[in-house]
C-alpha cells in the first residue's frame, strides 16, 4: 500500500460530527457514531473507547497482576477501524485481549488515571507503551492520539485513535474538543439513564400505592394507654432506628400490619416506601415472580418485564406478611436474599444489589414449626433478630373504648352521618367482649352498627362476654386439604370471580378488584392455572 501523504487529515468535517454528538441521548448510539464517523476513514487504523466502570472479569483479565485492587477498570466500549492485513477482520467486536484495562496500566490506563492525554503523532522511534509493536508495523500505523474523557473534572474514559498519517497539530487540537464533547455527551447520556430509572421506579411505586389506598390501611393509629400497648411503643422506639430484621408475632386481626407501618415511620428509610406482601394471598407458582419480578417471556403469561417487591422496597423496608405461608422449598430462597442482599428475576441471569430492610409478620408459632419441619429453622433465627410480640385486644381491654370511638368517627365520615354517641353502657358491653378477631373484628362490628343505627340509638350485636373462668368453645377439627385440592378450590374461586364479572378483570366491577388484587397479578394467576375468560355477552 503507497504511503499517504503527510498533510491527509486524520478524519473529515469533524464539525458536524461535534453537532451530531450533541444530539444523541442514547448511550451505545453515541459511541458507535463517535467511533464509526472517525474509524470511516481510511487514515484510521483503529479507534477505541474504554468507559470506567466495576470491574468484572478480574480472574481472566490479560492485566490481573498488574490492576491494584481489582474495583474498577476500563472496559472497551465502542471499536472501529479497517485493516489493510486482513480486509475482513471485523474491529467493531469488543470481545478481544485489551478489553479491559485497569486504571493506571499501559498507556490507556495511565490516561484514565492523570487525567492527561498521551500524544504521539510520529511513532517512529515505537515508545516502550505499544503493546503490540509487530500490529502497529504491519497496519502502518504512524500516529497515536490518546485522550482522557473528562468531564468537570471526572474522567468517564479514554479515547484512543491509531493513525497511519502524522496526526498534525490541527487534527490533535479537534480530538481534544471532540474528546470533551464526547465527555459531556456521555455525561448527559448518564444523567438521561438515571432520570429514565427514577421516573420507572416512581411510576412503580405509585402503581404500588394507588393499589394500597384502595384497600383497607391498617386500622388507624396506634390508640390506646394500656401497660401492654405501651410496651410495643418502647420496643419500637428500640429498633425502629437500627436496620435489624424484626419479627411481630401476634392474632389474626392484632394490628401486626400497623406495627409495621410505625416501625417503619421511625425509622431513617421513611422517605423510601414501605412495601407489603401477603404471603398468604401468593399462588404458589408465583412466589419467586411476586418477591424477585421476571423477565419477558420467562413464562406463560410474562408478558413485559416486572419489578418484584424486593426491588421495589429497595433502599425502603419489605413488610412480608403471614410469613410463614410461604413454602418449605423457596424458603432458602429468601433466606439468600435476606444474607447477601442480591437477586435474580425470574427468567434473568443478571444478579442485582437491594438495600431491603425486612419486617416479617405471623400468627403462627415458628419455632414450633421449624421444629416439626415445616419452617427452615435457619430462616427463623434471621428473621427473629429482633421480635415483637404484639398482645390480643382481649389483653388490652382498657383501649376498647378508645379503639371504638375511633371507629365511630371513621365509620360515620365514611358513610356519611352524624357519628353516634358511644354510651358508658355499650363501652362496657364491648369491653367484656373477647374480641376473638380482634381489633378488625371491633372495626367491622362498630361499622356494622353505625350503618343500622339510622339516626337511632347505638346497637351492637356481641356473643356472650367471657370471664377469667370462661371455658372456650371446642373447635371442630378442621378439615386438611390436599395441595391438588386446594389448587382446585383456588381456580373454582377464580372461575366464579371471572362468571361474575362476565369476564371483566380491569376497572370498577372487575374480576381483580372483586378478588382484592391486582389486574396484572390476577392475569398471572389465570395464566399459570389454566383459566379462560368466559367470551363477552
Amino acid at each position: 500500500m503507497d504511503a499517504m501523504p503527510a498533510h491527509t487529515p486524520v478524519f473529515e468535517d469533524p464539525k458536524r460530527l461535534l453537532l451530531d454528538l450533541a444530539q444523541q441521548r442514547d448511550l451505545p448510539s453515541l459511541l458507535d457514531l463517535l467511533v464509526t464517523r472517525i474509524g470511516d476513514s481510511d487514515t484510521v487504523a483503529l479507534v477505541r473507547v474504554w468507559l470506567l466502570r466495576p470491574g468484572d472479569i478480574c480472574d481472566a483479565c490479560l492485566f490481573r497482576e498488574e490492576c491494584p485492587d481489582r474495583s474498577r477498570c476500563l472496559h472497551l466500549a465502542a471499536s472501529s477501524g479497517r485493516s489493510v492485513v486482513d480486509p475482513d477482520r471485523d474491529l467493531s467486536r469488543l470481545d478481544g485481549r485489551f478489553r479491559r484495562f485497569p486504571v493506571g496500566v499501559r498507556k490507556v490506563g495511565r490516561i484514565a488515571m492523570t487525567g492527561d492525554p498521551i500524544e504521539a503523532p510520529d511513532l517512529a522511534d515505537m515508545p516502550d507503551w505499544i503493546a503490540d509493536p509487530e500490529w502497529v508495523r504491519s497496519e502502518g500505523v504512524i500516529g497515536f492520539a490518546g485522550q482522557p474523557l473528562s468531564h468537570h473534572g471526572m474522567v468517564l474514559g479514554v479515547l484512543g485513535v491509531f493513525s497511519r498519517v502524522r496526526i498534525s497539530d490541527e487534527c490533535l487540537d479537534w480530538m481534544r474538543m471532540i474528546a470533551d464533547h464526547a465527555a459531556a455527551s456521555i455525561a448527559h447520556s448518564h444523567a438521561w439513564d438515571e432520570l429514565q430509572l427514577l421516573r420507572r421506579r416512581l411510576e412503580e411505586e405509585n402503581e404500588y400505592l394507588q393499589q394500597e389506598v384502595t384497600v383497607e390501611q391498617g386500622f388507624g393509629e396506634m390508640l390506646g394507654t394500656s401497660p401492654a400497648l405501651r410496651n410495643v411503643g418502647r420496643q419500637i422506639e428500640l429498633v425502629a432506628k437500627t436496620d435489624s430484621t424484626v419479627l411481630i408475632l401476634g392474632e389474626s386481626g392484632a394490628g401486626k400490619e400497623l406495627v409495621a407501618r410505625e416501625l417503619h415511620r421511625h425509622s431513617a428509610r421513611a422517605g423510601r416506601p414501605l412495601i407489603k406482601v401477603n404471603c398468604a394471598a401468593v399462588p404458589r407458582e408465583l412466589f419467586e415472580s411476586e418477591f424477585f419480578g421476571h423477565a419477558k417471556g420467562a413464562f406463560t403469561g410474562a408478558l413485559r418485564d416486572r419489578v418484584g417487591r424486593f426491588e421495589l422496597a429497595d433502599g425502603g423496608t419489605l413488610f412480608l406478611d403471614e410469613v410463614g405461608e410461604v413454602p418449605i422449598d423457596l424458603q432458602s430462597k429468601l433466606l439468600r436474599v435476606l444474607q447477601e442482599g442480591e437477586i435474580e428475576r425470574v427468567g434473568e441471569e443478571q444478579t442485582r444489589r437491594v438495600d431491603v430492610r425486612v419486617i416479617a409478620a405471623t400468627n403462627r408459632d415458628l419455632r414450633d414449626e421449624s421444629r416439626r419441619g415445616r419452617f427452615r429453622e435457619d430462616l427463623f433465627y434471621r428473621l427473629s433478630v429482633f421480635p415483637i410480640e404484639l398482645p390480643p385486644l382481649r389483653d388490652r381491654r382498657e383501649d376498647i373504648p378508645l379503639l371504638a370511638e375511633h371507629f365511630l368517627a371513621a365509620s360515620a365520615r365514611r358513610i356519611g352521618v352524624a357519628a353516634p354517641r358511644l354510651t358508658k353502657a355499650l363501652a362496657r358491653q364491648l369491653a367484656q367482649y373477647d374480641w376473638p378477631g380482634n381489633i378488625r373484628e371491633l372495626q367491622h362490628v362498630i361499622e356494622r352498627a353505625v350503618i343500622l343505627c339510622q339516626g337511632g340509638p347505638l346497637r351492637v350485636s356481641l356473643g356472650e362476654p367471657s370471664g377469667a373462668n370462661a371455658s372456650p368453645p371446642v373447635a371442630a377439627a378442621p378439615e386438611v386439604l390436599t395441595d391438588q385440592q386446594f389448587r382446585e378450590m383456588e381456580k373454582q374461586n377464580l372461575q366464579r370471580a371471572l362468571a361474575a364479572t362476565r369476564g371483566k378483570v380491569y376497572g370498577p366491577g372487575g374480576a381483580a378488584e372483586l378478588l382484592g388484587v391486582r389486574p396484572t397479578t390476577l392475569n398471572s394467576r389465570l395464566a399459570a392455572m389454566g383459566v379462560k375468560k368466559p367470551p363477552a355477552d
